[in-house]
């Protein structure tokens, strides 16, 4: 889930930066220090929106950058467990199909990809549905839904699931809604 949160830290300014309005000098400094990173407990810091407060400035010998508490604003993401996301297959093995939400790459297991058995062609990198002939391709749009979320240290994994109700490729969305439409 996107949000924009209030985080108070100490912010290291470098000398190179003192030429800069004070705030300006701070964003940059931010920007450039955790813009990008993943905390645990927070998630992916996507953009430092808004400096707030700066207090007084201190310097610590032998050491030239200037460091201020900060209170500013940051855009974030963190993945939470039952989320309904959208993203991009960006790469299919033969254990599952990776997908980018948002700043993350996640898996969809291949027990997860569709109620049907699938078939998988390396060559071409696509899982087929033998029983409905559905395809899921690198590139694909898809709508997923977040069962487990491990983030820490070293490793970090999201999984995702496409085995509901409107879930799975947003072109298999589309024909079943059109079949549905049909019945009636």
């Amino acid at each position: 889930m996107f949000k924009i949160i209030t985080v108070k830290d100490e912010v290291r300014v470098l000398p190179t930066k003192f030429g800069l309005e004070l705030n300006d000098a701070i964003k940059e400094s931010l920007q450039e220090t955790i813009e990008g990173k993943l905390n645990p407990d927070i998630g992916v810091f996507l953009a430092v929106t808004e400096i707030l407060n700066i207090g007084e400035g201190k310097i610590i010998p032998e050491d030239g950058a200037i460091y201020y508490p900060a209170e500013f604003k940051v855009l974030t993401y963190r993945p939470e467990l039952n989320e309904v996301v959208y993203g991009e297959v960006v790469d299919i093995t033969e254990f599952g199909a990776f997908t980018r939400i948002g700043p993350i790459d996640a898996l969809v297991h291949v027990s997860q990809v569709m109620d049907d058995k699938i078939s998988y062609d390396p060559k071409n990198a696509i899982f087929t549905g033998k029983k409905n002939g559905y395809k899921l391709r690198e590139g694909d749009l898809v709508r997923s839904r977040i069962v487990g979320v491990s983030l820490g240290k070293g490793r970090n994994k999201i999984s995702l699931t496409m085995r509901q109700p409107c879930l799975g490729s947003l072109d298999w969305i589309d024909k079943e809604k059109k079949k549905k439409k049909e019945k009636k």
